[in-house]
């Protein structure tokens, strides 16, 4: 054990500190205006009954899961990834 622990603190005494990226946001991209308008800005994907933050997170994942989709079918590919990001 202790040795495996030299050699883990070995190879962490490797790496070099950097500048923290994380929770700095995002670039702004171009969203095309079909989808924009069509999935985006439909507020039937967030909810169709309430109001509620639940409701809405629970419509943004079925929003991602339905683009994720979209991508896959449109593209060919297997498998279709977005990011959950969720800023402005």
């Amino acid at each position: 054990e202790s040795e495996a622990t030299r050699e883990l603190r070995a190879l962490a005494d490797l790496n070099q500190v950097k500048r923290s990226m994380i929770g700095l946001g995002y670039y702004g991209t171009k969203t095309p205006a079909p989808i924009l308008r069509n999935i985006i800005c439909n507020p039937a994907w967030y909810t169709a009954y309430t109001p509620y933050q639940a409701e809405i997170s629970q419509g943004r994942l079925e929003m991602l899961l339905n683009f994720q989709t979209m991508v896959s079918s449109i593209t060919g590919l297997e498998i279709a990834n977005c990011s959950l990001l969720d800023e402005g």
